[in-house]
């Protein structure tokens, strides 16, 4: 049976008579003297308590660390033990030669010189999970991962709940599974809401040759659920998919099970794995998201540069059109700046995020691209503090990985930490946010699409013989500040054919809010002609996005405004909710991550920017 809602009008509400039985008159989103209070209403102050950071990038550090391991004592990398911690503090025990030689590839297989490998002394730490054990050649195989989740719920004891949740399946069959750690009333959706403490999500391993993402986070998850990390369970919830691609694990790739770049498919949602987790983001609506990666240390840079990659972590944070600034702010001065300090402290080395393409002739450096396909970008236009952790590992089997994975858990323990100190600011930016957002509606203009900045820059590497440091200047692509290619006026919505129901579909997976026409109308809206198209493939920073989907389509179009009629089962996309960014970066067709250009919609015929406020009778979708 359909259920009606009626929904607060934009402008008058239609007051046709209708039988009592029939749809209920709906409008579309606030009155429009609400909309110009909304719209006026001036950025809150910028919270400055709790360890307000200096504004400005943080240099990384290019003079050589010590190539030997220090005898001074660095700190627990998670916090201040407690009298009432049960199990023994994660890294509490200094790593023996022995326990290091058992975890690496023997000399004559490593991938560069002894003098490199020397910059890289192990941890004054040790971690243990099953794929860290000493001798131990492989890495945590998905049946002992979920017996490590399942001990830690069974083990947690109130007020904590850890509790294993499922996702669904992967491509081939596995589980996907998440650990929910709360000090809340229950571990459902509703019982962390109730609870008024902001959520973070921590995801590890969604290219399935990275472990060091998931081996930290089974350390994050037991040291959460009974360690030393529990306390900030009293401040936030933590949310851990600590393998997000099973199947890629499995096989030692990059890849999904069938050759998709899952962290490319999370707009589009062609994957079971990138599906779960756009739901697990819907129900659980974190504040945060923590995406743990590894980079390539070796292969192409040696290559092009005759160098060898020099830092233990990447980092970014959300670079998109549209991305909320309030959002962006936190992000760099309260999670950012946090993070590379506590790197530093451990002495390990932290820069941005970049990569190279796979051509070997393009000798450029890029940042995380643009694109709003990313985990990491498109949780950022969910309204999330999003950021990207990419330790060195891609290439070097399991070569330093207890300082990959040291270097992972501390990064990880300071935005939980951050979380947890900032939780007041957090939600009081998520609710500007939201609101900000939603009032944008039929207002200004929309990015529709945008670039990276061509820069020169300094970058330090090592000297694949020496192991001295190699600055390179190069071309860098940077996305911090992006150049803006194309904008439209931001219309009040989209209408969608009744034959886009995989669109309405994945948009609806997405969390976006779609309403079904109840009965025929005639609005003002922008339809696309089409002025030329082209077959291509879809491209990223790394060269040529993998997946099955074959080429897509780029079209070049005009917008042309006219009187259009709406049929009655069709369906209606308003802007005034706090995800209208990610809705564009769905719908304007003339980009390469739309769903036209991916034929998620096939017809230009099938889409329209809808620029007055419609009125339309609309039903909510089941």
């Amino acid at each position: 049976m359909t259920q009606h809602t009626t929904l607060p009008p934009i402008a008058q509400p239609v007051t046709t008579k209708r039988p009592a039985e029939l749809s209920l008159r709906l409008g579309v989103l606030m009155s429009a003297a609400l909309l110009t209070a909304c719209a006026s209403t001036p950025l809150p102050p910028w919270p400055t308590t709790q360890r307000q950071q200096p504004t400005g990038t943080v240099q990384p550090q290019v003079q050589p660390r010590p190539t030997t391991q220090s005898s001074r004592q660095v700190p627990p990398p998670l916090g201040t033990q407690r009298e009432s911690v049960e199990t023994a503090p994660v890294g509490s025990s200094p790593i023996s030669p022995e326990a290091v030689t058992g975890a690496q590839l023997p000399a004559a297989d490593l991938p560069y010189s002894p003098a490199v490998a020397a910059r890289f002394p192990a941890p004054e730490v040790r971690y243990d999970t099953p794929g860290l054990a000493t001798g131990r050649r492989a890495f945590t195989t998905n049946s002992e991962l979920a017996d490590w989740l399942r001990s830690l719920s069974s083990a947690a004891k109130r007020p904590t709940h850890a509790d294993v949740i499922s996702l669904g399946t992967s491509q081939r069959g596995v589980p996907l599974q998440a650990l929910v750690l709360t000090q809340a009333e229950g571990s459902d959706a509703t019982a962390l809401d109730n609870s008024k403490r902001p959520t973070i999500l921590l995801i590890g391993q969604q290219h399935g040759d990275e472990p060091a993402g998931a081996e930290a986070l089974m350390v994050i998850a037991s040291e959460l659920s009974e360690g030393l990390l529990e306390p900030l369970l009293q401040r936030i919830n933590v949310v851990i998919v600590p393998r997000a691609n099973p199947d890629g694990a499995d096989a030692g790739q990059r890849v999904t099970a069938n050759g998709t770049d899952m962290n490319r498919d999370h707009l589009l949602l062609n994957t079971p794995e990138a599906q779960a987790l756009a739901k697990l983001v819907n129900l659980y609506r974190p504040v945060a998201v923590i995406d743990s990666h590894e980079y390539t240390v070796v292969g192409r840079y040696l290559e092009k540069f005759n160098a060898i990659q020099r830092f233990d972590a990447l980092v970014q944070h959300a670079t998109t059109a549209n991305e909320p600034e309030f959002v962006t702010k936190a992000a760099t001065q309260w999670y950012l700046e946090p993070i590379r300090k506590a790197l530093d402290n451990q002495r390990l080395t932290s820069e941005w995020y970049y990569t190279t393409s796979t051509d070997l002739n393009d000798r450029r450096l890029s940042m995380g691209g643009a694109q709003p396909d990313t985990g990491r970008n498109v949780n950022g236009l969910k309204n999330a503090v999003s950021l990207l952790v990419e330790t060195r590992g891609v290439g070097i089997g399991n070569t330093d990985i207890q300082r990959r994975v040291h270097a992972q858990v501390t990064a990880i323990s300071s935005a939980l930490r951050t979380t947890a100190d900032r939780a007041s600011e957090l939600q009081q930016v998520r609710s500007f946010v939201t609101r900000d957002i939603s009032s944008q509606a039929c207002r200004g203009n929309v990015v529709i699409e945008a670039a990276q900045t061509p820069e020169k820059r300094d970058i330090a590497m090592l000297d694949p013989n020496t192991g001295a440091d190699l600055i390179q200047n190069v071309d860098w692509n940077s996305s911090l500040h992006l150049r803006t290619l194309k904008t439209r006026p931001r219309p009040c919505g989209y209408w969608l054919s009744a034959s886009a129901a995989t669109a309405v579909e994945r948009l609806e997976m997405l969390g976006v809010q779609v309403m079904r026409v109840a009965e025929s109308g005639n609005v003002l809206a922008d339809t696309y002609t089409e002025n030329s198209r082209e077959s291509m493939d879809r491209p990223d920073v790394r060269g040529t996005v993998a997946g099955p989907g074959g080429p897509i389509t780029r079209v070049s179009i005009t917008p042309t405004r006219s009187a259009i009629d709406i049929p009655e089962g069709s369906y209606y996309i308003p802007l005034n909710q706090s995800l209208a960014n990610l809705v564009v970066a769905a719908l304007e067709p003339d980009t390469q991550s739309s769903f036209f250009a991916n034929h998620l919609i096939d017809d230009l015929g099938s889409i329209a920017r809808i620029m007055t406020v419609p009125a339309l009778v609309f039903d909510e979708k089941d």
